[in-house]
């Protein structure tokens, strides 16, 4: 049964319109969301508004578990502002799991840390890919013979030792970022696009995944991010890189992890 998996939208409408549209397109009737909806200084309570009227299944990435709690980074707290209590209140209430087929797992990060890389490590500043023993001890034993993560917004498929497969969309709204939190690292993926994933999954098996990169509007994008004071951001969405060193504004190049 194919599915769409779409993640960390980070608020970026016109990313999120171009991805349903395509999806819609496709005639794919599964979507799973796996978080990160809002964050960030774009277009938050219209993202999740569209999440809402098109009834996607979506979890709680960790940010929006921070913006549900208490706005803590700048653009978490931007997020909360334009969004009413009953919106904070469905974010905050979003499950950290979804179960989207049967044999299927879906979490944020890892399954018991919605703030901790998966099928990634940090090495000389950048991600890379851990190693599959690695991610089999991150993930423990599991039921699920299929996982599907994000966070990273880093688009992978990693077939495990014991037959798992993992498989992260990448991200719809945010093609890059820059994170001081030790170690200091960033997450590029060179292109604007957004992304995200279509997955033919059947008996706990993927028989075939595919990877999407979508041209959008990602100049209005970055005029929104800019029109917030936000270089930083505006860089990353129309680059697809974080800002070099030094030029950064703020604590963070995007806000994000």
């Amino acid at each position: 049964m194919d599915i769409a998996i779409i993640a960390d939208i980070h608020g970026n409408l016109p990313a999120l319109q171009a991805v349903l549209s395509d999806i819609g397109r496709r005639g794919l009737r599964r979507i799973v969301n796996l978080g990160d909806c809002v964050s960030g200084p774009l277009w938050p309570r219209e993202c999740l508004e569209r999440l809402q009227s098109e009834g996607i299944p979506s979890l709680r990435g960790n940010h929006d578990r921070w913006v549900a709690e208490d706005g803590r980074g700048s653009w978490d707290a931007f997020a909360r502002q334009q969004l009413d209590a009953a919106q904070i209140n469905w974010l905050g209430r979003l499950p950290t799991r979804l179960a989207p087929l049967p044999g299927v797992i879906a979490c944020h990060g890892r399954p018991d840390d919605d703030n901790a890389y998966l099928l990634e490590e940090v090495a000389d500043g950048r991600l890379v890919a851990a190693a599959p023993a690695t991610v089999a001890a991150r993930l423990g034993p599991t039921e699920a013979t299929v996982l599907l993560c994000a966070h990273s917004h880093q688009p992978g498929l990693l077939g495990l030792p014991d037959g798992r497969m993992v498989l992260n969309p990448g991200s719809v709204g945010c093609p890059a970022y820059a994170d001081p939190t030790a170690p200091a690292h960033v997450s590029e993926t060179g292109t604007p696009f957004a992304c995200y994933a279509v997955a033919d999954i059947a008996e706990g098996r993927i028989r075939q995944a595919t990877t999407i990169r979508l041209a959008y509007d990602h100049a209005a994008a970055a005029a929104r991010a800019e029109a917030q004071g936000q270089a930083d951001w505006a860089f990353a969405l129309r680059t697809g890189l974080a800002r070099p060193a030094g030029r950064q504004s703020g604590s963070r190049s995007t806000g994000l992890t």
